[in-house]
């Protein structure tokens, strides 16, 4: 059997080894300092993030099958963002966070670890960490919330936050109303039961081969998951005891598969930049185009809010996310493996669907061609997306004029102002929001339309930002500009009554104003004096370093990966 890493900490009889068994020992027995595996469960359970609060039970469960396994399990807290709750976004500190998750699994005594996420940005920053250090690591995602329902109707999370408001801004739905749902939408614990971020990056996870098969998408009130996490502890040993890391499961051929089950499922956006970011660690080629290339073809399969109608529950219900998969089984890279060390298509075969109401066939898709589509032209020179699925076909191709909000304060400010020269044809054009604009990217692209046009009865307009938006929005939304406007990217440019031009198909998304006009424009001051200037700690080191929606929003100091070696003993 390879020495384990913990050896490092713990063989010997000298007075470092002592050091480091004596302040563990705690009542633990010497064999489990003596060629156990030390595996780490980095926890990010938090009261401040509720869509991750239950996570101390499944980090017990996990500890269950440590132990079984021969294993000994390790609590690791580790930092954790709530998106519904920090500000000004949490994409601020997914990078801090993958940093700081990196260095305590370099840093301690373990020779693998359990992540345990399920908020927006915890995956994703699990697995940039443990790519970086590549010690063998598998997820568990703390899953779904149950369906709650008000009125008789079934409540999807965000997605119907967004459309209520909408409807009280139109005057269709009382502010008491409104109010009185806030009590039903969140029926257990878990994350959002929409095809939201949290759901998408469970589900890409699990395409990528980082969970234990079957997991993704299980709810988290449903006792399965504490099996599956049980198993998932076994799991971690054998991982440990085969040597296997991210950096042999993470292949372009993991990647390729993630695309594919994000076109099926009708995921978030945000997966987008959240892989690109996670390759970026491993050194995988992924880029933009990629998206475009491996997704465009993929038909859309789950009829699930806010593509569709029905909510993660039933989507498990349904046959879950192998059920998805094995329908386009032909399009996935048959030597990607998982954590079993087996490839992914070889998990699919007894899957099957038991509701083809919410999980369609290939032969009958709610969409042929969903994957995300990446726009180009001279408003985004190194890219935009747009996601089909969740827009209004007949604005795929469209031009209207453009109307500019400087900042999100300006448009909150103006968007209902009677005398806003804006009609149902227009473009909403929301700048000073990219990574760095901000700072953080925040989900702020689906622009709530101006009041005066919901009571006429639109519902969609095209709007175009360089900032995120939630995975459980829907619109016809043209977000991630790249570069963004605070960058320098000609969305800085860009004056209300200019003629936006979006061509989906083609793919592409332009201002109609001549060339040599819009180079010698100067990008405009009130956002330039909107943008975020911090003055010290993180923000300052995130706005000098980070880089562009089009790579992955990572820091460019923390591309690549420093392995799991420490050179130093700490006393």
């Amino acid at each position: 059997m390879t020495t384990l890493r913990s050896a490092q900490w713990y063989a010997g009889s000298d007075r470092h080894a002592y050091l480091h068994r004596a302040w563990m020992r705690r009542g633990a027995p010497n064999s489990a300092f003596e060629g156990r595996p030390q595996v780490a469960i980095a926890n990010t359970a938090s009261d401040l993030t509720p869509c991750n609060a239950h996570l101390d039970e499944v980090a017990t469960a996990v500890k269950q099958g440590v132990w079984e396994a021969g294993g000994v399990p390790l609590n690791l807290p580790v930092v954790s963002l709530g998106e519904t709750q920090v500000r000004p976004t949490a994409m601020l500190w997914r990078n801090m966070a993958a940093m700081a998750i990196e260095e305590m699994l370099r840093a301690n005594p373990i020779d693998g670890v359990v992540l345990l996420g399920g908020c927006d940005k915890t995956i994703p920053a699990l697995l940039m960490a443990a790519a970086s250090v590549d010690l063998p690591a598998v997820v568990v995602p703390g899953g779904p919330m149950l369906t709650g329902t008000f009125r008789g109707v079934p409540l999807g999370c965000g997605t119907d936050v967004w459309k209520l408001s909408e409807e009280v801004r139109a005057g269709t739905l009382s502010a008491e109303q409104f109010l009185d749902s806030e009590s039903s939408m969140i029926r257990s614990r878990g994350h959002c039961n929409t095809m939201g971020t949290a759901s998408t990056m469970g589900l890409v996870t699990e395409a990528l081969g980082m969970t234990f098969p079957g997991t993704a998408g299980l709810p988290a009130p449903d006792s399965r998951l504490l099996r599956q996490a049980h198993d998932t502890g076994r799991l971690a040993v054998e991982l440990i005891a085969a040597d296997r890391r991210p950096s042999s499961v993470l292949t372009a051929g993991s990647f390729r598969n993630a695309i594919v089950a994000l076109a099926a499922i009708g995921g978030s956006t945000n997966a987008v930049v959240h892989l690109l970011a996670i390759a970026g660690r491993l050194g995988v080629p992924l880029t933009l185009d990629d998206f475009d290339r491996i997704g465009s073809g993929v038909p859309l399969l789950v009829d699930l809010q806010p593509a569709g109608r029905f909510l993660m529950e039933d989507m498990y219900r349904a046959g879950g996310l192998h059920a998805v998969l094995r329908e386009v089984e032909d399009l996935l890279d048959k030597t990607a493996i998982t954590v079993t060390g087996r490839p992914l298509v070889e998990h699919l075969g007894e899957a099957r669907i038991w509701d083809r109401e919410v999980i369609r066939t290939r032969a009958e898709p709610l969409l042929d061609d969903a994957g995300i589509a990446v726009l180009r032209g001279n408003l985004a020179p190194a890219g935009a997306i747009i996601k089909p699925a969740a827009a209004s076909p007949h604005l795929l191709r469209h031009r209207g004029k453009a109307v500019v909000f400087d900042s999100v304060e300006d448009f909150h400010a103006r968007i209902d102002d009677p005398e806003l020269d804006v009609d149902a044809d227009s473009v909403l054009v929301l700048r000073g929001c990219g990574p760095k604009g901000y700072p953080g990217m925040p989900e702020v692209s689906n622009m709530p339309l101006p009041q005066k046009l919901l009571r006429a009865g639109v519902r969609d307009m095209v709007r175009v930002c360089d900032g995120r938006m939630s995975g459980t929005a829907y619109g016809t939304v043209v977000l991630h500009v790249a570069p963004e406007a605070a960058d320098g990217g000609p969305l800085g440019k860009v004056r209300t009554g200019d003629p936006i031009v979006l061509d989906v198909a083609a793919r592409r998304i332009d201002v109609d104003v001549p060339q040599e006009e819009l180079d010698a424009r100067e990008p405009s001051v009130a956002m330039t004096e909107a943008v975020a200037k911090p003055r010290r700690g993180w923000e300052q080191l995130y706005v000098r370093t980070v880089l562009g929606a089009d790579t992955g929003a990572d820091c460019d100091f923390l591309l690549g990966s420093s392995g799991d070696q420490v050179a130093r003993e700490s006393h």
